[in-house]
């Protein structure tokens, strides 16, 4: 399989291939989109490996089947093939993505702005987002990590992209 485009800027994890499916190199997807089929609209796809080896995709096709979505990847021609794929993961460039509605974000689009307090407060750089089993959680970096239950409108007040800043109401104390 070879690289067929460049994908550079910020980038989605939308998926990962969970292993071969069937034994002419089809791959089972564990897709992050809604509908899960909705994975095959977003190209180019980057698949990156355990160790970090990245090769940009395009021209993937797939189907919803019986377990799950099943892709058939250019290049990959049998089961062998295929199942040295499992663990991969499937990146597509933001700009792939249609615009979030209203008050809705991409956690990619979060990362960067500062962090303040309601009252001013300058917490730091929002580093990260990442899911828990009751709420999404930012990941905030400054003098120290915080980790900040994703609230609205309880925690998160606002966030304005214009001058790129999430407010909180939070205790910089803590």
């Amino acid at each position: 399989m070879t690289a067929s485009v460049t994908i550079s800027g910020k980038r989605i994890l939308v998926g990962e291939i969970m292993g071969a499916f069937g034994v002419r190199g089809e791959v089972k997807i564990r897709s992050h989109t809604e509908p899960e089929t909705a994975i095959f609209r977003y190209q180019p796809w980057l698949l990156r490996d355990a160790r970090g080896n990245e090769r940009a995709l395009e021209g993937v096709r797939g189907r919803s089947g019986a377990k799950g979505v099943v892709a058939q990847l250019p290049g990959v021609e049998d089961r062998d093939a295929s199942e040295a794929l499992r663990g991969t993961e499937i990146y597509v460039p933001r700009e792939a993505l249609p615009p979030p509605k209203p008050g809705e974000y991409y956690w990619v689009d979060l990362e960067g702005l500062r962090v303040e307090t309601v009252g001013g407060v300058p917490l730091g750089i929002l580093d990260h987002v990442f899911a828990t089993g009751a709420n999404d959680v930012l990941a905030v970096r400054g003098d120290r990590e915080r980790l900040i239950p994703f609230i609205q409108p309880d925690v998160v007040t606002q966030v304005d992209f214009d001058t790129g800043v999430i407010t909180v109401d939070w205790d910089p104390d803590f």
